[in-house]
């Protein structure tokens, strides 16, 4: 994949830009900067929107950051990319933590955001049983295992928590080289981009300022975590609706990319 550079706040992000229409920005998760590359190839957005694929601050390509930084300097990078290339308004997709990152830039930032897609989110996490073994059974462990130094065992422990048993075989067939990105990408994660997601708010009353059309997309078959995360999106968003995605997990757009796209196309038209 080639791709450019945009600077952006004092730093450089990589990034691409491909295909005409309404403008879509892919905002990757955060076990590393390769992601959207299966919904790229996608018709259903490819053949009628142009796509916004961009490396975030810390992953890839992109310029690395020593200090510590937020969702929202993350949002305001997306906005000031954006920005830089022509796009005043876009729609937005988050995965996982990059999630929140939509969220926030549509609290920041609303009239740079014409919908939201939101797959599996990170946060905001109500305070239920799942919810707490999450925390004790994979976070926790892994992150020890990040500080005691062994930076695979920890990408482990969270993938396999995370994605479920057998993740390596599906994240090699549906994005050859992932596991090798989040390896290369786990300082940043587990130094930036875990406190960043452990300290952002958000509450009932910043998602009642939200009013654009949200889609909120799950795996059938992922942890409980996750249902229970749309659940409250659902009760707090003004506008929002869900699409449930069949004999998928964590990683819905690598085991039917061609469904989240066209689920994703589907909403833009009625949105």
């Amino acid at each position: 994949m080639t791709m450019e550079r945009a600077a952006v706040d004092g730093i450089e992000l990589d990034y691409e830009l491909r295909g005409s229409g309404e403008p879509v920005v892919l905002i990757h998760w955060g076990v590393s900067a390769m992601w959207a590359e299966p919904l790229l190839e996608q018709r259903a957005l490819a053949d009628h929107y142009r796509l916004l694929n961009y490396h975030r601050a810390g992953f890839g390509g992109s310029s690395g950051v020593d200090s510590p930084i937020s969702l929202a300097d993350h949002a305001e990078h997306c906005r000031l990319l954006m920005r830089g290339l022509g796009i005043e308004r876009a729609h937005i997709v988050g995965h996982s933590s990059s999630a929140a990152i939509a969220l926030q830039l549509a609290l920041d930032s609303p009239d740079a955001v014409r919908t939201l897609a939101l797959l599996e989110p990170a946060r905001p996490a109500p305070a239920t049983d799942a919810q707490a073994a999450f925390r004790r059974d994979v976070a926790e462990p892994a992150i020890e295992r990040y500080q005691d130094g062994d930076r695979a065992g920890a990408v482990d422990t969270w993938a396999t928590g995370v994605f479920g048993p057998g993740y390596g075989d599906l994240m090699e067939q549906g994005l050859p080289g992932a596991i090798e990105q989040c390896l290369a990408d786990a300082d940043t994660f587990f130094r930036q981009e875990l406190p960043a997601v452990q300290q952002w708010s958000f509450t009932e009353e910043d998602a009642r300022r939200i009013a654009q059309p949200v889609l909120i997309v799950v795996g059938e078959d992922s942890p409980a975590t996750f249902p229970e995360r749309r659940d409250l999106l659902l009760a707090w968003l003004p506008n929002a609706r869900s699409l449930d995605l069949p004999a998928t997990t964590h990683l819905l757009h690598l085991q039917n990319p061609r469904g989240v796209a066209e689920g994703i196309a589907a909403f833009y038209a009625h949105a």
